[in-house]
């Protein structure tokens, strides 16, 4: 079986500025458009576009808008796969992420913020977390056939054993 190269749809940069998510996601999905990712998958990898393009704004870059968030948009085989970098790695928390829980939240015994990751891992066929330096990349991956789709990784967020929304 022969193995095809990603083919780059597109990169881009944004300032770290509130509501940048919304362009990010709106230029993601215009690279996608030709690709038969269409009705509910293509409004799941918007929605964790935008949140993880938010996370990396707020959390990464901490909103300073000179320090950029970097995404990339690549077609790999079935995969749609979609980078989000920001400069946040060095003061990112240790260890895994507390895993979002309605009734602790409601009960005042987890923060009520908390549900980005969360969120995303479940908008998505996989998510990815790495760390290089002050780099920080989230990556998602979106199948764009009707094919099963890739196993979820868990990175440091979580175990990949969630089931889908």
């Amino acid at each position: 079986m022969t193995q095809v190269a990603p083919r780059r749809l597109d990169t881009f940069t944004l300032a770290s500025e509130p509501g940048n998510e919304r362009l990010a996601l709106a230029r993601v999905a215009g690279a996608v458009k030709d690709l038969g990712l269409e009705g509910r998958k293509l409004e799941r990898l918007k929605t964790a576009v935008a949140e993880a393009t938010m996370n990396a704004i707020e959390h990464g870059n901490r909103g300073r808008p000179e320090i950029p968030v970097d995404v990339e948009v690549t077609q790999e085989g079935d995969d749609i796969i979609v980078a989000i970098t920001d400069l946040g790695g060095e003061h990112e928390p240790p260890g895994p992420v507390e895993e979002p829980d309605l009734g602790l939240k409601l009960d005042g015994e987890q923060r009520a913020r908390g549900w980005g990751l969360f969120l995303i891992r479940n908008m998505v066929d996989a998510m990815d977390v790495r760390t290089d330096g002050p780099r920080h990349t989230i990556q998602l991956t979106m199948r764009a056939s009707a094919t099963a789709p890739v196993p979820r990784t868990g990175g440091p967020e979580g175990d990949g054993d969630e089931e889908d929304l």
